[in-house]
């Protein structure tokens, strides 16, 4: 077992919280949230959207299904257990750590795991004292010292947050592909993912969805997204302010502009809110959790979501952007999905992709193949697109008779 060493959590409050240290013998900071899942550690651990944050899971027994192999592969090729090649999280906070891990699909421990990624990880906190300052106070900075001998100075994690500040920073570079990459059947017309810290499970809907995914940086411009004469874009999930991706932003822009069928997931739904001329701003705990209920303002039905993420979409920026409101948070009636007045865009702040569930939202990929089906009906003059006799979408663009 790679645990039992000294170990304390300390906030930018001055506040510390003791604990018992597993998994990897280190120093780290970052950004304190709290996650209210039950299941799934191995998916939220391995979310992008986590990057730079210390995750407290509220939950308190983990790690009792211990972890999977990641040679375990969908039908897809991708890891059947994991959302991106790597933990992601700087920390892990849980209040007790299973000395039992029992699945079929089990090939190592939580501990083990932290420990060969090189993740610090402590159990023994209060989490639910912990949750309660996070929601009264908000989000804050973190330190945690693991440690087999003696841990570190308040002095010393103090400058360890300074330098590890979470507000202000680009993640894009940390979480994003530097090349393009290709998933599913190259006959097939494809779906550019512009990846500011996507998860593996939008690339499995994309392929359900009877698409080729073609993965982009996030920075790519709009000239090279049309080299793939895509069918449509998706703008994935990520961590940090959504202000931070301004190249993101601009191409954003111009696919509004162009009617090139477009869907934004979590982070993306941001971009594309600040591409119209709207504005976000920084939620005082975030929503992370797989039992956020949100309601469809177009028919009244709720559904249980799956989220992550600490910013959102001001609504009353949302007058003259040309997007309205189209998914409502029941718990704060923060926005939770726009789509576009005449244009075939729609965003999301929930994963429909789920992973970890709920897949009750895996519906709005559908909705979104719909809008690509019919998009001939938004062909514009720059260019871009251009219309066929037939009306059959060819790759993105309504290919020439």
């Amino acid at each position: 077992m790679y645990s039992g060493y000294k170990a304390k959590l300390m906030l930018d409050d001055g506040s510390s919280y003791p604990g018992i240290g597993f998994g990897y013998p280190y120093d780290n900071a970052g950004e304190v949230v709290f996650n209210t899942g039950m299941v799934g550690y191995t998916e939220t651990l391995t979310d992008p959207s986590y990057r730079g944050q210390i995750v407290c899971i509220t939950y308190p027994l983990i790690g009792n299904y211990g972890v999977p192999s990641k040679k375990i592969l969908d039908s897809y090729g991708l890891p059947k257990y994991f959302e991106s090649d790597r933990i992601q999280v700087k920390g892990l906070l849980i209040h007790r750590l299973s000395s039992v891990a029992s699945h079929w699909a089990c090939i190592k421990t939580l501990d083990q795991w932290l420990y060969e990624e090189r993740i610090p990880g402590i159990f023994g906190i209060d989490t639910r004292e912990l949750t309660k300052k996070l929601r009264a106070r908000g989000v804050m900075m973190g330190a945690v010292s693991v440690s087999e001998n003696r841990l570190t100075d308040d002095t010393r994690l103090s400058e360890l947050m300074d330098i590890e500040r979470y507000e202000g920073r680009n993640f894009m570079a940390e979480v994003s592909v530097r090349n393009a990459r290709q998933y599913g059947d190259i006959m097939d017309n494809c779906i550019v993912l512009l990846d500011t810290g996507t998860k593996y499970s939008i690339i499995r809907n994309i392929i359900k969805s009877g698409y080729r995914a073609v993965i982009l940086p996030w920075d790519s411009p709009i000239e090279e997204i049309m080299k793939y004469e895509p069918a449509g874009v998706i703008i994935s999930n990520g961590p940090g302010d959504p202000t931070r991706c301004p190249e993101t932003i601009k191409t954003a822009a111009k696919l509004i502009d162009s009617s090139t069928p477009t869907l934004g997931i979590c982070l993306g739904n941001q971009i594309l809110a600040l591409a119209a001329g709207a504005k976000t701003y920084k939620l005082k705990f975030g929503h992370r959790a797989q039992n956020k209920p949100c309601k469809d303002l177009n028919n009244g039905q709720t559904y249980i979501t799956s989220q992550n993420h600490g910013y959102g979409i001001d609504p009353e920026s949302l007058k003259g952007s040309g997007f309205r409101e189209w998914f409502s948070n029941i718990d704060d009636t923060t926005v939770e999905g726009i789509e576009h007045e005449k244009k075939p865009i729609i965003a999301v702040q929930f994963h429909p992709e789920a992973s970890p569930g709920p897949y009750d939202c895996t519906f709005v990929f559908d909705r979104f193949k719909k809008l690509i089906e019919n998009s001939d009906k938004y062909v514009e003059k720059d260019g871009l697109k251009q219309t066929n006799n037939d009306g059959k979408l060819y790759g993105g663009k309504i290919a020439q008779a």
